[in-house]
């Protein structure tokens, strides 16, 4: 499973520098490349490799395919190809990297004019090599990577939507309590999701949280997939209204169930009610049609009222 990299203590590290222009209120968008272009479009981001270890490093900069399967980003072993790795190239493509330094590489996507409208996934990679091991034939090969998910076709991008459909609880082998929100893609783009749980009204009018949904689940598009909240051994059994705030990317989904945590195992799932969020600018345009609601009337209402006015002045001249 990929992860956003950054550089550690002895390590290789590789993070995206830029983001698009239409992007950047997207926390996805300033972490991978996240972008939707017609066919014939050719796009540069660039990314920083970082070497934190005491020597030089030769680093390999490249792409590769990936894919989502089972609510995981992979990237596929070596360098396996697709679509989206052919398109993409890295330049440098290798760098001897002095200890303590960074540099900068600069990724190009170029989308041939007859590529086919979807979606596709691939990583940026920087790797290291250890040299073979001559009595054991083995070689170490370190690599870490930004994600691509790249949508090609005409117009504007797929909305990303998605929804909430039900909250189980559980406990985990080690007896902790766990609530796993069922999530189905409704959008027309993958997903990676974050959010918190938040739990209400239990034994003695009893609250707790926010506790952090876990992190890492990815959903494809059309796919349903669990999200797991971890939360304290100490709560008790419940009941309880559980309420889950989940995100990807601008889009928030909030939904609500009431919940009893088993002693051992799953209890069965409950499905959800739901409260969307509003964003701002759905909110501004309803205070704007609004005013002009209140405009049209006013002018409809001074209308009337010269027309009375019109005829009480006929009236008293006739």
């Amino acid at each position: 499973m990929l992860r956003p990299s950054a550089s550690t203590a002895g390590s290789i590290g590789i993070r995206l520098l830029d983001a698009p222009l239409a992007g950047r209120a997207d926390p996805r968008a300033r972490i991978y490349i996240v972008d939707h272009l017609p066919p014939g479009t050719v796009i540069r981001r660039h990314v920083q490799i970082s070497n934190t270890t005491s020597t030089t490093a030769h680093v390999s900069v490249y792409s590769a395919a990936a894919t989502i399967s089972n609510g995981t980003f992979l990237g596929a072993a070596g360098r396996t190809a697709n679509d989206l790795s052919t398109w993409t190239s890295v330049s440098p493509g290798s760098l001897d990297l002095p200890a303590s330094r960074s540099a900068t590489a600069t990724v190009t996507v170029a989308v041939p004019s007859d590529a086919a409208p979807g979606e596709r996934y691939g990583v940026v990679w920087a790797q290291v090599q250890s040299t073979r091991d001559a009595s054991s034939g083995v070689t170490d090969v370190s690599r870490v990577g930004v994600r691509l998910y790249l949508s090609v076709g005409p117009g504007g991008a797929p909305a990303s939507n998605f929804s909430i459909d039900s909250l189980a609880a559980e406990r985990n082998a080690s007896g902790q309590p766990v609530v796993v929100a069922s999530v189905r893609n409704t959008g027309g783009r993958a997903l990676d999701m974050s959010g918190y749980l938040r739990l209400a009204g239990g034994p003695g009018a009893l609250s707790a949280g926010p506790f952090p949904a876990n992190l890492g689940v990815t959903l494809g598009i059309d796919t349903t997939e669990p999200v797991a909240v971890v939360l304290d051994r100490q709560l008790p059994a419940g009941p309880w209204t559980a309420h889950i705030t989940l995100h990807s990317g601008l889009v928030t989904r909030s939904a609500s169930a009431t919940i009893t945590f088993p002693a051992a195992g799953s209890a069965a799932a409950v499905p959800t009610s739901h409260s969307h969020r509003s964003s701002l600018p759905a909110f501004l345009a309803g205070l704007t049609g609004l005013a002009l609601a209140c405009i049209v009337t006013w002018r409809v209402r001074r209308r009337s009222q010269r027309r009375r006015q019109r005829c009480l002045d006929a009236a008293r001249v006739t």
